[in-house]
């Protein structure tokens, strides 16, 4: 049985449908990529998941209790954390405060705390004490995915968290997703970059203008399937 599952998922902003019948399915401890150009739905996806968006109660399942009515408070503390597109820090407090509101909602004995963050991210360590958003752009993203860890999430949700970023640092932050994962934590990541997605990811699921194109094992996706998918049938292949 999936960990966790959307079954014909649909989503509004006002009269404007962004989703359309959308079906995604997560086992325990497995990790999913999300990829698609601008538009394509992946955030409000995530944001519908995340509780920031109201659907109906059978559209979003959490091991095996509905949960599509839920707002995010109530979200959060059965399990689900999202490190959301653009980091959402809190400028006025530190590193280690930002950190701290990570478990607010959800208190739980798990891998995660202050300590195994920092070991994580020892750079986090020594700006522990700096405004968070006197960071760098890396350091601040590895804030927001250390505050979502603090929850100790049995599904964290990662929206976009290379955007923006040198591939020196990207890598740097993939490189802690082997330990969250062996903390038991099933993942969903969020992301343009088709060969990253594919690297950390076990399953792909594509997505155009608010619907599922294309879903398979990472590692049996041909290129020409994903573009296809990505861009439509009539886009050529470079």
């Amino acid at each position: 049985m999936a960990l966790f599952e959307t079954r014909g998922l649909t989503a509004f902003y006002g009269d404007f449908q962004a989703l359309f019948g959308v079906d995604i399915t997560v086992d325990a401890g497995e990790t999913i990529a999300i990829i698609g150009a601008n538009g394509a739905g992946k955030t409000t996806l995530m944001r519908s998941i995340a509780g920031v968006l109201i659907n109906e109660p059978d559209a979003i399942v959490f091991d095996n209790e509905p949960i599509g009515r839920l707002s995010s408070p109530d979200i959060l503390a059965r399990g689900i954390a999202m490190v959301p597109e653009g980091r959402r820090l809190f400028p006025s407090l530190t590193v280690e405060e930002n950190l701290k509101i990570g478990n607010y909602g959800r208190v739980v004995d798990g891998v995660f705390d202050l300590d195994s963050i920092y070991a994580l991210f020892p750079v986090l360590a020594e700006r522990r004490r700096s405004p968070a958003t006197a960071l760098s752009g890396g350091q601040q993203q590895m804030v927001a995915i250390g505050r979502a860890l603090m929850s100790n999430p049995r599904l964290l949700l990662c929206d976009e968290i290379s955007l923006g970023l040198a591939p020196v640092v990207v890598r740097d932050i993939y490189a802690a997703f082997p330990r969250i994962r062996a903390s038991g934590a099933a993942i969903v990541i969020v992301e343009q970059d088709i060969a990253q997605a594919l690297k950390v990811s076990s399953r792909v699921y594509c997505m155009m203008e608010g619907r599922v194109t294309l879903s398979g094992r990472s590692d049996a996706l041909t290129r020409d399937a994903i573009h296809r998918a990505y861009f439509g049938a009539d886009h050529e292949l470079a």
